[in-house]
C-alpha cells in the first residue's frame, strides 16, 4: 500500500471517528437529559465503533495482527450494542447479568479466528456477516416499531440500519478491488449522518408526544375544575338563595308587620343583594328556562345597571349540552363586563348562532377598542380557558375604529 493511499485511508476512517464520537456524545447527552436507557446503550456502542476505526486505523499503518483482534472484537461488541439499543426503544428488552457472556464470546471467536487459525479471510468474512446480520436485525426491530408517535424517525431508521448491514456484504468483494476502506469509510459516513438525523427526529417526535399528553391532561384537568366551579357555584347560589333569601323574606316581613318600615327597607335592600349574588353566581334562569332566556335576561340587567344599549340576537333553536350552554353564559357575561368597565362603549351586538354542528357568539361594541399595549386580564384568560376547553376556539380584535369584536366558536360534538 502506497503512503498516499495509507494517508487518504486514514484521513477518511479519522473523519468517521469524528463523526461517529459527536454521536456517541450526543446519545450521551440525550440520556442525561431524558433518562432514557436506549440512549446510554447507544452511546456505548457508538464508542465502541470509534475504538474500532481507530484499531483499523492502527493496523493498517503498522500490521500487526493484535490491532485486527482488536478490530475484531470491537466489531462485534458495537453490533450488539446497536441491536439492544433497538430493543430496549421497542420495550422487549432489558439488561440481564448473563449478557456480559457475550464479550468472552467475541474475545475468544476473535482469538480462535486471528491466532488460532491465521486465516484473514476468516476472521473478515466472519465479521462481515455478523455486522451486516446484527445491523440488519437491528433495522427489522426498529421496522416493527412503527407504531410509535414518532414514526417517521422510526422508518428512517429502519432504512438507515438495514441498508448499511447490506452495505457491509460489500466489504470481501471490495477488499478485492483495493477500494474497500476508503469507499466504505466514505459510504459509511452518510449512513451514520442518517442515524444521527433519525435519532434527532425520534427525541423531537418523543417530546411532541409528551407536550401532546400533557397538554391532553391539562385540558382535561380545566374541564375538571370548571365543572368543579360551576357546582360549588351552584351551591352556594342555592344556599344564598334558599337560606340566607328566606331568612332576611321573614325577619323583612315581621318588621313591616311590626311598624318599622326604615329597617324593612334596608332589609329589603340586602335580600336585593343577596338575590342578585346569587343570580350573578349561577342564574336560576338558565337552569330553569335555558340559554336563550338567560342571556336576554343578563342584557336586560346589564343594559339596566350601565345604561348600554345592547342588540342581542339568537339565530336557531338547537339544543345544547348543560355544560356548553354555561360556557356561552360565561362568554357573553364576562364579555360584557369587560366592556362596561374598560370599553367606554354605549351600545353593544350581540348575536349567538346555534347550528346543528357548531355555536358562534359574537360580541362587538363600540368602544375605544384595543390598546397598543393591551394585555389579557384574568377575565380574557377564563373566557379562553372555558372555551378551549370545550374544544372551541376564542378570537378578541378590532372592531373598526374604534371598537373590540370577540368571537367564540365551539363545535356542539367537542362541547359535549
Amino acid at each position: 500500500m502506497t503512503l498516499d493511499r495509507l494517508f487518504v485511508e486514514c484521513s477518511a476512517l479519522g473523519f468517521q471517528s469524528v463523526l461517529t464520537t459527536a454521536l456517541a456524545i450526543t446519545c450521551y447527552v440525550l440520556w442525561r437529559r431524558q433518562g432514557r436507557d436506549y440512549f446510554l446503550t447507544w452511546s456505548a456502542a457508538w464508542f465502541l465503533y470509534v475504538l474500532r476505526l481507530a484499531a483499523m486505523s492502527t493496523f493498517l499503518v503498522r500490521r500487526d495482527m493484535v490491532w485486527l483482534f482488536l478490530h475484531q472484537v470491537m466489531t462485534g461488541l458495537s453490533a450488539l450494542l446497536l441491536l439492544a439499543a433497538a430493543w430496549q426503544l421497542s420495550r422487549r428488552f432489558t439488561w440481564r447479568p448473563w449478557h456480559v457472556m457475550a464479550v468472552p464470546l467475541m474475545v475468544g471467536w476473535a482469538w480462535l479466528t486471528i491466532f488460532g487459525m491465521h486465516s484473514m479471510m476468516v476472521a473478515g468474512v466472519t465479521s462481515t456477516i455478523l455486522l451486516s446480520s446484527v445491523t440488519i436485525w437491528t433495522g427489522v426491530v426498529f421496522w416493527r416499531d412503527q407504531r410509535r408517535p414518532s414514526s417517521g424517525a422510526i422508518k428512517v431508521l429502519t432504512w438507515a440500519f438495514v441498508l448499511w448491514g447490506i452495505h457491509h456484504l460489500d466489504y470481501p468483494l471490495l477488499r478485492g478491488f483495493g477500494a474497500a476502506v476508503l469507499y466504505g469509510a466514505f459510504v459509511d459516513m452518510l449512513f451514520l449522518f442518517a442515524i444521527g438525523f433519525g435519532m434527532l427526529f425520534l427525541v423531537l417526535g418523543d417530546e411532541r408526544a409528551r407536550l401532546a399528553a400533557r397538554t391532553a391532561d391539562l385540558e382535561q384537568l380545566t374541564r375538571l375544575l370548571l365543572r368543579a366551579q360551576e357546582d360549588e357555584r351552584r351551591r352556594i347560589a342555592r344556599e344564598l338563595h334558599d337560606e340566607a333569601g328566606q331568612a332576611l323574606t321573614a325577619v323583612k316581613i315581621e318588621l313591616d308587620l311590626d311598624g318599622h318600615t326604615d329597617a324593612g327597607a334596608r332589609v329589603g335592600r340586602a335580600l336585593a343583594q343577596v338575590r342578585d349574588l346569587s343570580n350573578l353566581l349561577r342564574p336560576s334562569a338558565l337552569d330553569d328556562l335555558g340559554l336563550a332566556v338567560a342571556l336576554r335576561a343578563l342584557a336586560a340587567d346589564v343594559s339596566q345597571r350601565s345604561r348600554l344599549q345592547i342588540d342581542l340576537e339568537i339565530d336557531g333553536h338547537a339544543a345544547l349540552p348543560p355544560n356548553l350552554e354555561v360556557v356561552i353564559y360565561r362568554v357573553m357575561q364576562e364579555a360584557l363586563t369587560n366592556t362596561v368597565r374598560h370599553a367606554r362603549a354605549t351600545r353593544v351586538r350581540a348575536y349567538l348562532g346555534l347550528g346543528p354542528r357548531l355555536v358562534v357568539l359574537t360580541v362587538e361594541d363600540d368602544g375605544r377598542g384595543l390598546s397598543p399595549d393591551v394585555r389579557p386580564n384574568l377575565g380574557w384568560l377564563g373566557m379562553q380557558e372555558r372555551v378551549t376547553a370545550a374544544g372551541g376556539s376564542l378570537a378578541i380584535t378590532s372592531h373598526g375604529v374604534p371598537g373590540v369584536r370577540l368571537t367564540a366558536s365551539i363545535p356542539v360534538e367537542a362541547g359535549s
